[in-house]
């Protein structure tokens, strides 16, 4: 049985009967999760589940199975495509950590310090090789369209370490690493539940451009995050991008305004921030312009990906990915 909690939103405006098929095919997604994740060689059938039991959100997944709700829903291979989108992203994961030199992930201990870099790399690359056997089931297309998006999950991931090209702001620089790297998996799980169902052209168009929007506002949200969340009531540690002196829309959004008063804040805000330092600059930050401005920017989206749905069937269906919006921009952690 699953252990996928859905958005509490998201329950709350869900017809019975929509909500029941959701939580069954997440469950069918869990059991499929595992028997892809099953070897008999002893050291893979233990690091390829280790992030899988660790837990998740499955936005991924979820995302799948609500976009087949505008088609017929009952083609199993769309549950084999929101298997493919949750093993993707847990393949990122094991790799992210990696150039990260990360030490937890979803609280436990990181693939690769729990055993090495060489470790973490191939078990990455071992869910991938399971992602490319199972889309080869469903066919060409759905090979064609996990190619495009690896593509772009890479090149995100060669931006973000390369830095900004000439002619960008760092802040569209930014946006464009987000795009790539979260917002392109998150529509391609719309745009696979939304093929393998049969919907038209055009809701297949509107539900990946919509999945696209969410997976930025997904980010954004992880931003404010940083600053905002409550660590007791969310369980999410505050100030952790910042002690790394990892970007953040808020941070970004500081140093491109410059403002004169804002001169110690920018210097720490250029690199990481101490320990010492860490809940000043919090407490400066969560009363700063800058997190008004990201906040009205994340409505902003939010609003856009709705926006999308405009012309999609009135239904549950509908209603549901609109409260799906509404949690992702403000969820806890």
């Amino acid at each position: 049985m699953s252990n996928i909690v859905l958005p509490p939103q998201l329950r709350k405006v869900v017809d019975k009967a929509l909500l029941k098929k959701i939580q069954s095919g997440l469950e069918l997604v869990e059991v499929e999760l595992l028997k892809a994740v099953t070897h008999t060689d002893p050291v893979a059938n233990v690091t390829s589940r280790h992030l899988l039991e660790a837990g998740g959100k499955r936005l991924r997944p979820l995302l799948t199975l609500l976009a087949a709700q505008f088609g017929d829903p009952s083609n199993y291979d769309i549950i084999k495509a929101a298997v493919c989108c949750e093993l993707t992203h847990l393949a990122t994961l094991y790799h992210d950590d990696v150039m990260d030199d990360a030490v937890l992930r979803r609280g436990v201990i990181s693939a690769n310090k729990k055993w090495d870099n060489a470790v973490a790399i191939l078990t990455g690359d071992y869910l991938f090789s399971k992602v490319s056997d199972m889309l080869a089931d469903i066919g060409p297309e759905a090979v064609k369209l996990q190619a495009k998006t690896f593509e772009r999950l890479v090149i995100g991931q060669i931006k973000e370490t390369q830095g900004k090209s000439e002619g960008l702001t760092q802040i569209e620089h930014y946006m464009k690493v987000v795009a790539d790297k979260t917002g392109s998996l998150i529509a391609t799980s719309a745009r696979f539940g939304a093929l393998l169902s049969g919907a038209n052209a055009q809701t297949v168009e509107a539900l990946t451009k919509f999945g696209e929007k969410i997976g930025v506002a997904f980010q954004v949200a992880d931003d404010l995050l940083d600053v905002t969340s409550d660590e007791t009531a969310s369980g999410k540690t505050p100030g952790t991008d910042l002690k790394e002196g990892v970007p953040t829309l808020v941070t970004l959004y500081v140093i491109a305004a410059n403002n004169p008063d804002d001169k110690d804040l920018i210097a720490k805000l250029n690199g990481p921030i101490s320990e010492s330092d860490l809940s000043g600059v919090i407490t400066q930050l969560r009363s700063h312009k800058a997190l008004t401005d990201v906040k009205d920017y994340l409505a902003k989206v939010a609003k856009e990906a709705n926006d999308l749905l405009v012309d999609l069937p009135e239904g549950s269906a509908k209603e549901a990915l609109k409260s799906l919006t509404f949690a992702l921009v403000n969820r806890s952690s």
